[in-house]
């Protein structure tokens, strides 16, 4: 696996881009003189817990034939200053899942894929404690 990072600006704008052609913007934070122009890399490690979660979580329920409508995760994480840097202490995830999903089901779903499966919330584990609830929608969106 292969990232290359490009500077787009005389600040921190920048992108990264992987083999595919895809990519996404980065930016430093407004104390430091970032202008908003994109995620900050620590949001990015958030998404990437979220989304890496969220592939494991939608690819179990489909192989249990449970029918999702609408799926959605919101991540909320906690940072502890250490010594120089800062460590995301703790991270919750709040799966919002709706159509015809079983609540045990989608609660199993996400405890084997952060458990098991999801390589960057193994990543986080030595210093983060990560929870998650599952909220489900049965009415539809």
């Amino acid at each position: 696996m292969k990232i290359n990072i490009k500077r787009l600006d005389d600040n921190f704008h920048m992108e990264a881009s992987n083999d595919d052609g895809n990519t996404l913007s980065m930016d430093g934070s407004s104390e430091i003189g970032g202008q908003g122009k994109g995620m900050r890399p620590t949001q990015l490690l958030l998404a990437a817990v979220g989304g890496c979660s969220a592939i494991d979580v939608i690819m179990i329920l489909k192989k249990q034939k449970q029918e999702i409508t609408a799926f959605e995760v919101e991540v909320d994480g906690e940072r502890e200053k250490v010594e120089e840097y800062s460590l995301f202490r703790d991270i919750c995830l709040h799966f919002k899942i709706s159509g015809k999903v079983d609540q045990d089901k989608a609660e199993r779903a996400v405890k084997l894929s952060l458990d098991k499966y999801c390589s960057v919330s193994k990543t986080l584990e030595p210093t983060a404690k990560i929870t998650f609830k599952v909220s489900i929608n049965k009415n539809g969106k």
